[in-house]
């Protein structure tokens, strides 16, 4: 009779364990004291992190892609995912945010109020975004238009609507270092940077464990396309024999040597980078070039 007291205390001490393993996790709380965001450099943060991409309301087009509605929705293994409304408006968007919330929600996955956030937003690559960056990126998104579109709940059913659980899932895949590592020039750090950072590539690009985490031994090696339709190509050099050149066109124009067109959710990609300084594009290219086969 004494075994079920002490089984009821080991589970005691695991739940609580659990629960302390799994509480969110936020930025320091000094991360962006004396620093001013620059509204100019972060339009560029934006378009690199490809923002309105994926917070655009579904099938908007020109000037309507900066009105950051929500509303796509983003199928997945675990459920679909639907974009909230990251507008400046102060109740459905993000418009009373603090660049400390902001720098929370995108590095660190934790909602103002303390939940945790799905990693549908890819906080772990943005985890390795500057705080000047964060800074410039919050200055710019003050500026863009408000819009009251309620935020519609995301399609998860149970266990993985438990939201709590999320920070045990941090704790395996979020926090590591670069993907690829080595003695890289500026330029291929830059690249590796933007891609590995802001544009956050590898979320779609490399493939993912039962947990959804990234495969990081494949990093850019492809991945089945979560809409259940085709796969997301490798991109590592000895799967893209495109040459540097080849690739800062297709990053350009989306034109491939073979002159195909790009598609799909890469075209907004493609738009973005194609916006960007042509050395962030060369730069892209090069890293490219260094991960590894």
């Amino acid at each position: 009779m004494r075994v079920l007291p002490v089984l009821l205390g080991l589970a005691v001490i695991a739940a609580a364990g659990g629960w302390m393993l799994s509480a969110p996790a936020t930025l320091p709380a000094d991360t962006f004291d004396g620093l001013t965001g620059d509204p100019v450099h972060g339009q560029q943060v934006f378009t690199a992190a490809g923002c309105a991409s994926c917070h655009m309301a579904p099938d908007a087009t020109g000037d309507a892609q900066l009105v950051l509605a929500g509303g796509q929705r983003f199928p997945s293994d675990f459920g679909t995912f639907i974009a909230p409304n990251i507008s400046s408006d102060p109740d459905h968007g993000i418009g009373g945010w603090s660049v400390m919330d902001l720098g929370n929600a995108i590095q660190r996955g934790v909602a103002p109020d303390g939940s945790h956030l799905y990693p549908a937003l890819p906080y772990a690559a943005y985890a390795k975004m500057v705080p000047q960056d964060v800074a410039d990126l919050h200055a710019y998104l003050t500026t863009l238009p408000a819009d009251a579109t309620p935020n519609a709940a995301h399609e998860i059913g149970f266990p993985f609507n438990i939201r709590r659980s999320l920070g045990l899932w941090k704790l395996l895949f979020t926090g590591q270092d670069w993907a690829v590592q080595g003695d890289l020039t500026e330029e291929e750090t830059r690249g590796r940077y933007i891609a590995e950072a802001m544009a956050h590539c590898g979320e779609c690009h490399t493939p993912r464990n039962a947990l959804g985490g990234l495969d990081r031994a494949n990093w850019l090696g492809g991945a089945p396309d979560p809409s259940g339709q085709g796969r997301i190509p490798d991109i590592r050099p000895s799967a893209l024999t495109w040459s540097k050149e080849e690739i800062v066109e297709y990053l350009t124009s989306g034109f491939t040597p073979e002159y195909d067109s790009v598609g799909g959710h890469m075209a907004h990609v493609v738009d973005n980078m194609s916006k960007l300084p042509d050395s962030d594009r060369q730069a892209v290219a090069a890293y490219l070039k260094r991960v590894g086969g």
